[in-house]
């Protein structure tokens, strides 16, 4: 049996006087309720963040070093080698799964 309505969370914060007000104030003035007001601002702050992390901005410098080094890779050094030949070792070419359990530790 469906309901028709959407689950929703619940978001509480204490806050001073002084906020409860101001947040009160500036809801007032835009027509809407505090709660409102409050989900409406920190949707808005948190797609902002979202996007801010999600999107690597650069240059035009730092574009173009950044094409020339994906051109023109470094050759794989010792690690990158290593890694590989140990990928190499656990990896099951019949299931294409990895030997994941743990090595005892080199000392």
């Amino acid at each position: 049996m469906t309901t028709g309505t959407q689950d929703r969370g619940r978001i509480t914060a204490r806050v001073s006087v002084s906020v409860q007000e101001t947040l009160e104030t500036a809801a007032g003035m835009i027509g809407s309720t505090v709660n409102q007001f409050i989900v409406q601002s920190a949707l808005r702050e948190a797609e902002r963040i979202i996007e801010q992390e999600r999107v690597i901005r650069l240059s035009a410098r730092e574009a173009e070093g950044l094409f020339a080094a994906l051109e023109n890779p470094l050759p794989p050094n010792k690690q990158l080698r290593a890694a590989l030949d140990d990928y190499t070792a656990r990896r099951n070419d019949q299931t294409g799964a990895i030997d994941w359990r743990p090595r005892s530790k080199r000392v």
